[in-house]
This record gives structure tokens, sequence and C-alpha cells, in this order.
């Protein structure tokens, strides 16, 4: 590990302004970041402590939402009275990720900035577009079984990580932030992240030093929420494909209401709002889940090793949406 400066902010604007520096990071849990400084794969000249802000509050919005501060853990977060009642799909997709020790340091706002687990982004004598832009994708045509067959470039296949950010994708969260010039800015999480394009190490609309302090979530919605993980062993494994999923059905058997987001197949957490509004107002026969699987997978694109995500992914689709007109899973 390389040689850093260390400061501890007591204000998030102080923060904002500490962390604007070339080359520096904020650090809190630290779960992903140490062990990306352990290989040098970040070498941050400067880490900037947020752990000592006031912001580990989990609160009632006056609309009926949530807004939940960055340090809030994992753990503290799916354990919350409100998010088990009102927000399910959340605490289940994070009590899927991790261990309970990694939940138990993980906090919210650094969930969201989990950095992918490629073979090739971990290999630092390989080439890496993420890690070294310019330098090539190799997983393109090498070990690329558990990346990303949606959202992909001829620069990347990188898959987005995260659980509780699938999660948050299908809430419609939005990510409340404070910049060096002390300025806020509010940011629905389906803008948060960026397709890698020709820019994969550009990952997210963040700017140097630009802190977040919040996320807020609306109202409830009324429905079944499930959360579906498919993963190589029952615990601490990234999913090879997950998909969370707020369902309702009404009384004469249609699809009233419909929300998918899909983990593991996409560079970032993946919803097509397309999709779900093809599904509303029918009986989720096979015709239809075909059509609107084929909508959902229409710019899928396997590497090879990862082609079993197509058909898994149909697969799965048709589960969750059968087991919502079932009246099952909730």
């Amino acid at each position: 590990m390389k040689r850093f400066e260390y400061s501890r902010a007591n204000a998030p604007e102080q923060a904002a302004i500490s962390a604007s520096a070339n080359n520096a990071s904020f650090i809190a849990g630290g779960t992903n970041l140490l062990d990306l400084m352990k290989l040098e794969i970040e070498t941050p000249t400067k880490l900037v402590d947020v752990t000592r802000l006031e912001l580990a509050q989990v609160e009632t919005t006056d609309d009926g939402g949530l807004r939940i501060g960055t340090l809030v853990t994992n753990s503290d977060l799916a354990a919350n009275p409100e998010v088990i009642a009102n927000y399910p799909v959340l605490s289940r997709t994070i009590l899927a990720g991790a261990t309970g020790q990694l939940r138990n340091k993980a906090t919210t706002g650094g969930n969201f900035l989990q950095r992918t687990r490629c073979y090739y982004f971990y290999q630092t004598d390989s080439a890496c577009n993420k890690r070294n832009p310019g330098s090539g994708c190799p997983a393109i045509d090498g070990e690329n079984r558990t990346l990303a067959i949606l959202g992909t470039s001829d620069a990347c296949i990188a898959q987005h990580p995260s659980d509780m950010a699938v999660a948050m994708r299908l809430l419609d969260a939005t990510i409340e932030t404070v910049k060096a010039d002390g300025s806020t800015r509010k940011i629905n999480v389906k803008d948060f992240y960026c397709l890698p394009k020709d820019t994969p190490h550009i990952e997210t609309v963040l700017e140097s030093g630009e802190l977040i302090t919040h996320v807020v979530l609306p109202a409830p919605i009324k429905g079944m929420h499930t959360y579906d993980k498919v993963r190589d062993r029952a615990s601490y494994a990234f999913a090879l494909l997950s998909c969370a999923a707020v369902i309702d059905v009404d009384d004469k058997g249609h699809l009233a209401t419909v929300r998918l987001a899909f983990g593991g197949i996409g560079t970032e957490p993946w919803r097509n709002e397309a999709v779900e509004a093809l599904l509303v107002g029918t009986d989720g026969n096979d015709e239809v889940i075909k059509q609107a699987a084929d909508l959902l997978l229409e710019e899928a694109k396997g590497s090879g090793q990862n082609d079993f995500k197509i058909p898994l992914t149909r697969r799965l689709f048709k589960q969750v949406i059968g087991r919502a007109l079932a009246g099952k899973g909730a």
C-alpha cells in the first residue's frame, strides 16, 4: 500500500473541500476501498475520514418516504423497522449481500460506489480499460462468466456488483450530495451511473470531492416485494443474476403494478420501464412474458462464457411474474 495523507472531517462541506484535491478519496466503512488500496488498484494520495459526520440517521419524510444518511450501515438499514415494514425488498437485497461482519461496516453511500469484481480489474499485471484507460479489455475474449450482458461496450463488459443498488434503482431512490463549493444536488439513481461506452473508468456522475450525504426513498409501493439472487454458493457470493421486484395483482388477476430491477447482468443496476409497461394490465400469459423478456434482452450480448445469462434471465423473469400471479412469495 502506498503512502497517503489522512484527515478527519467534521462537516459535510469540509469533507467535500478536503477531498476535492487530485486523487483524494472519502473513507467510511472502507470494505472495498481498503482492498483496492492494498492491491494498488486505487492509490489515493489523501483519505478523508467521514465517519464522524452526523449522517447515520434514518428519518421519515413529509410524503411518507425515508431519508437515509450516507453513514447508515447496511446492517442497520436492513434491520430498520420502517424498511422492513414498507420496503422489504431493500432489506432482502442487503441481507443477500456479503457477510454479517461486512454489513456491520459497509455504509449506504459506499455501497453505491462499489467497484466491479471483474477478474482483470483486480489482476494488476493485466490490461483493463477501467483501471488503465486505453489498455484494452481482455475479459471480452477471456474469463467472462460472471460479467455483464447488458450495457456493455467494446471497451468494457464489467458487471456492477451491488445488491443494495438494485433495490434502490427499483424504488426510484434519489441521491443527495454536497460539492466542494458548498452547493448541493439531487440525483435520481437512474441517472447516477455511467454506461462504459469508451470511458469505462468514469463510473458515476459524481464530481471531484462530491460527497453523498443522503439517499431518499419515495413513499412505499404496494405489492409483493421479492429479491431473487442466483449465485454460485449460498452466501458471500456476488450475483450471476438477481431480480428485485415489486408486483401487485388486481382482483381480476391482472398485473396492476410491475417493477423489476436486475443485478449481475448489467454494467449498472438494470431496469427497463418499457418492459414493465408492457406487462401492466395483462394476465401475464406466456406470450406476454415472452414479449417482455424479448424486450428486456433485446440488446443483450454474451461474450462466450456468460452466454448462459441470457436464457437464465428469461427463466427467472418468468418465475418472478408467475409467483406474483399465484400469490406466493410475499
